[in-house]
């Protein structure tokens, strides 16, 4: 339902449709203004009430704020803030961590990065981490502390990593030198986000430090690793991981195994070939798998 610039929403009975009618009468005139060239984005008072905007209880109206507020950009960011750190409503918190996503400012990290800890509301939760995936290099810092932490739990590291690696190639310095960290789930996450680097930028000097992980000490590392090579098209890898089917750890060992698949390389056939009769039946398995994925490229490849 719309109403025209001069529709008054008093005159609406019912509390709940007022309000309805109130947020309706504000975002078609606060889209009016922004297509004429006439909204003024230092008002505080309008920038309050689209926040508040957030909070309606439809869906699509709510939706209509978020875009909104993410065409105005910046300078709602500071009431966006405010909204995600204190308002008592739940969906409020949820769309503004939904909106700051849309804006992607760095101002807005610190307030993110508390939401993302300890909002009680999941969504809140998740909204935040999505919304520190989009704002890119400015978040890293804060991604990184909290995966070496020993006292965030398991989920929350998840949700870490996973907008590390989304952020990727704009986090590349930081995870360079953050390979070499002492905490076993920041080299994890590391690795799984230098795989979307390489597979980004097709970058060397990820895809190299992939290989040099074959070799690390760590199990967890070389797995990680050689799931990350698989990802990427990179004829250096295939010569290390052939090496690394023979690996002590099950796991390297099946990592190594489908990435060769993935990859492709017809020299990696005689290897997988001798663990067709490996005594453990997963191997077997994978390297027959990996062995027609290999086929059936080299048949495409000569049509």
């Amino acid at each position: 339902m719309s109403y025209p610039l001069n529709f008054e929403p008093s005159a609406v009975d019912d509390p709940a449709l007022q309000v309805q009618a109130e947020n309706d009468a504000l975002i078609q005139r606060v889209n009016e203004e922004i297509t004429l060239g006439t909204f003024d984005p230092t008002d505080q008072q309008l920038l309050r009430q689209l926040v508040e905007g957030l909070g309606d209880s439809r869906g699509l109206v709510r939706l209509r704020f978020a875009e909104t507020l993410g065409e105005i950009g910046e300078p709602a960011t500071p009431f966006l803030r405010e909204a995600l750190a204190h308002h008592p409503d739940v969906v409020t918190r949820r769309a503004a961590a939904k909106t700051l996503t849309l804006i992607a400012d760095p101002a807005a990290v610190p307030t993110l990065i508390h939401a993302f800890l300890n909002d009680p509301d999941t969504v809140v939760k998740g909204s935040s981490a999505g919304a520190l995936a989009r704002t890119g290099e400015a978040a890293v810092p804060a991604l990184l502390d909290i995966l070496a932490s020993t006292e965030q739990p398991e989920d929350i590291k998840g949700h870490a990593a996973w907008a590390l690696a989304f952020i990727g190639s704009e986090a590349a310095e930081y995870l360079y030198n953050a390979l070499n960290a002492a905490s076993l789930d920041v080299r994890c996450a590391v690795i799984g986000a230098l795989g979307h680097v390489a597979q980004e930028q097709s970058d060397e000097k990820s895809c190299n430090l992939l290989v040099s992980s074959l070799a690390d000490p760590e199990p967890l590392i070389r797995t990680e690793a050689a799931a990350a090579l698989g990802q990427v098209t990179y004829p250096p890898a295939v010569e290390p991981l052939i090496r690394a089917i023979q690996d002590t750890d099950l796991d390297v060992r099946k990592a190594a195994i489908n990435s060769l698949g993935k990859i492709g390389a017809p020299q990696a056939l005689e290897p997988l070939q001798a663990v067709l009769n490996d005594e453990l039946e997963v191997i077997r398995i994978l390297a027959k798998l990996a062995i027609a994925q290999i086929e059936r490229r080299q048949t495409q490849d000569d049509w």
